[in-house]
């Protein structure tokens, strides 16, 4: 039983916990949260909506595509390697990797050993920005002394897209890759009594594959229904001039004109979209990030020159972000003032 009874009801916001966190193995973390309170019907629709982001919603990386010059078919063998080109592939799919980058650009890693040998992810050459979560995840046996070279591609992405296993013609064999970090998600409802109203709470549990915390994969998931819901909280009021409207234009954020609305307007709105939206690059992106700048309206506290001032953001960096501003919000930092108009 929960108990709040010195918090008035229409008082009480919701507030969220990590009720159990554990470790199981490298490729095996588990978290329990706890989100309360609910009206009564609340927490299910909540339950439902972050489930399926956790799913669907979570980006994570993996080797797609494979390239070996010995290669011909996928049902080949290679003499001197214990599994054939398809187990290989079936092996290549099983490496956990986390990326450092925000980029979503294809990236390369290499594989080139001599046999005799047992191959694992630790033997690949990844690039600095690739982390392997598991390095003993095995690939192959050599069981002669062979060159065994094969080039990868690295993605980024969402779920479960579906691959054609015919070679490219690039000389690439698709990878059955398996995006989604997370390995399980379930919620459940349990009910409390709170001053004769019943109340909710809510369970979440996550599994994941190691190259993100449960939280972390909370807080991803959590993120990407935010954006969904932003153009509805902001749908462009239609404005009649000479008896017509636009109709053709896009749903972008527009404020009223009253200059007090204006202001809540904007700042209800910034504080709940966050600098991806920005689509930045990758240095500009993970600066501001490891100063605590996570939302748009964490970004709007800074002038240009205290951008400047933040470690390893360059100048270049900080015009990629004021044009990105401009761009998508009609934004323009002032040079050094911490506030804007």
């Amino acid at each position: 039983m929960i108990r709040n009874e010195e918090v008035p009801v229409s008082a009480r916001v919701l507030q969220w916990r990590c009720v159990e966190s554990k470790v199981d193995s490298e490729r095996l973390h588990y978290g329990r949260f706890a989100i309360s309170p609910f009206r009564s019907g609340q927490a299910n629709t909540v339950g439902i909506a972050v489930r399926r982001a956790l799913l669907g919603g979570v980006e994570g990386t993996c080797i797609t595509r494979a390239k070996s010059e010995k290669v011909t078919h996928e049902y080949s063998t290679i003499l001197g390697i214990q599994e054939s080109v398809r187990d290989i592939l079936i092996n290549l799919k099983e490496i956990v990797l986390k990326s450092k980058s925000n980029s979503c650009e294809t990236q390369k890693a290499f594989l080139s050993i001599f046999g005799p040998k047992e191959v694992t992810a630790r033997d690949i050459v990844f690039p600095p920005s690739v982390e392997v979560i598991d390095t003993t995840q095995y690939i192959a046996t050599l069981t002669k002394a062979i060159h065994l070279d094969i080039e990868l591609k690295i993605e980024k992405d969402c779920g479960y897209p579906t691959q054609d296993s015919i070679k490219s013609a690039d000389g690439y064999f698709s990878v059955d890759a398996v995006f989604t970090p997370i390995r399980n998600a379930n919620y459940s409802v349990h009910s409390f009594e709170n001053k004769n109203e019943t109340q909710e709470i809510l369970f979440i549990e996550i599994w994941t594959n190691g190259s993100v915390t449960p939280k972390e994969a909370l807080y991803e998931a959590s993120r990407s229904l935010i954006d969904l819901f932003i153009p509805f909280l902001h749908a462009e009021k239609e404005e009649v001039m000479h008896g017509l409207g636009n109709k053709n234009e896009s749903n972008t954020l527009h404020f009223s004109s009253s200059p007090s609305e204006n202001k809540m307007e904007k700042e209800m709105t910034f504080k709940h979209i966050f600098i991806d939206q920005l689509e930045l690059p990758a240095r500009a992106y993970n600066c501001p990030k490891r100063v605590d700048v996570h939302t748009i309206s964490d970004l709007l506290s800074y002038s240009q020159d205290d951008l400047m001032k933040i470690k390893n953001f360059g100048k270049k960096s900080v015009e990629q972000v004021l044009e990105a501003l401009q761009k998508r919000f009609s934004i323009k930092l002032p040079k050094n003032k911490l506030y804007f108009h």
